[in-house]
């Protein structure tokens, strides 16, 4: 069946019409026009796969060799520029779609496509190591992976050199300058097989290395980041996203920040770093707060960071001039927003990887704050997810 890509869904899907239903197909780019197979008919809408391309797109580019078995990288065949613009539409779409906010985001920055990640986590099966298919979790065994960078590629090669048939998952990370890795492995392995591959060896949760982290830096801020930590995982973006963060921070002079879903202290230390500002942090992942701790001993700065869930810590809210938000997918819980509501706080810096959950929470921050910015990050090249950051100032 012949048909026309007319655009691309929040999720990267080009969107066709067959017999007036709306047709999704993945790996397509709007004004091409291609031969689909349908595989998934229901009443309101359909799901094809891309047999052939008639005419295709000055945008289209060569792709990973795994991403039609993976599907980790949805924007694959699409080159960075499109992509780059697809993401500001995509954001503006869903605020007039989903909110009365008015606001036209016009600013995203990019740096390298490929090779930008410092983390990946690969799944074992029987012997097979690789990445899950993105309808299963049949594995994809793969040599390497374009996302991730030259070190953690070297890693694999390494690691497919030896039998791995009883590794369950291994997370490798790595420095952001690449020079130090980390290795965790879970499965009933030899741990010995395994030495040598990275600076750091976890088996099973018990270190076999002298030490149980690596070092990583964002500019000339260093920190500690565990296996179990979260960490921003784009090598040279995230010190572009924190640059903006703190210059806002210049710019409003807060006596105090609170940091709410601090992670390992990152952002707060970044911004607060060679500024009189004091720092409280809150986190539930005991992991993240004990590297916070030991990053503001390495950075030689003060500050405390708190261990719970940010709902249950909010009643802090109304001692600090700005709180940054950093919260995950799922975004800010009604507790939150309502404590923001009714605080004192005069100015809110969200930090978002998800557009729906934040429009959806700027929404309902509206009530009391005006938005003074928001600019995206595309943090995740080839996939269809995007960072920003929205600065608001309470009316």
């Amino acid at each position: 069946m012949k048909v026309k890509i007319e655009r691309l869904d929040d999720f990267g899907r080009g969107i066709a019409f067959v017999n007036n239903k709306i047709c999704f197909v993945s790996g397509v780019i709007p004004g091409e026009v291609v031969e689909i197979e349908i595989t998934n008919e229901k009443r309101n809408y359909c799901e094809a796969k891309l047999i052939e391309i008639y005419t295709k797109s000055k945008y289209r580019c060569v792709g990973c060799k795994y991403s039609e078995l993976c599907g980790g990288c949805s924007l694959d065949h699409i080159n960075l520029e499109y992509e780059n613009n697809y993401k500001l539409d995509k954001v503006n779409n869903i605020i007039k779609k989903f909110s009365k906010i008015k606001y036209n985001v016009t600013d995203i920055y990019s740096l390298n496509a490929m090779n930008y990640r410092n983390k990946i986590v690969l799944h074992g099966d029987k012997g097979k190591l690789g990445l899950y298919n993105s309808n299963s979790h049949n594995i994809v065994e793969i040599d390497e992976c374009l996302l991730v960078s030259n070190k953690i590629n070297n890693i694999i090669k390494k690691l497919n050199k030896l039998d791995n048939k009883n590794i369950e998952e291994i997370l490798i990370r790595v420095s952001n300058d690449e020079k130090k890795s980390l290795i965790d492995i879970k499965g009933k392995v030899n741990y010995k097989n395994y030495l040598g591959l990275s600076d750091i060896l976890i088996v099973n949760d018990e270190v076999i290395s002298k030490n149980d982290s690596i070092i990583t830096s964002i500019g000339d801020v260093k920190y500690y980041v565990s296996s179990k930590s979260f960490f921003q995982i784009n090598l040279e973006l995230t010190k572009k996203l924190y640059d903006e963060i703190k210059k806002n921070v210049i710019k409003l002079k807060p006596k105090n920040i609170l940091d709410l879903y601090c992670g390992t202290g990152s952002i707060g230390i970044y911004v607060c770093n060679g500024l009189d500002i004091d720092l409280v942090g809150i986190d539930n992942n005991p992991s993240n707060i004990s590297d916070a701790f030991r990053n503001l001993e390495l950075n030689k700065m003060k500050g405390n960071f708190i261990l719970g869930d940010v709902s249950k810590n909010i009643n802090l809210i109304n001692d600090y001039d700005l709180v940054i938000v950093d919260p995950p997918r799922s975004g800010l819980d009604k507790k939150t927003i309502n404590s923001l509501i009714s605080s004192n706080v005069k100015n809110v810096i969200y930090v978002s990887c998800d557009p729906i959950t934040l429009v959806r929470d700027l929404d309902l921050l509206s009530y009391k704050y005006n938005i003074n910015s928001i600019k995206l990050f595309n943090m995740f090249p080839r996939t269809y997810h995007c960072e920003s950051i929205t600065v608001l100032e309470r009316r």
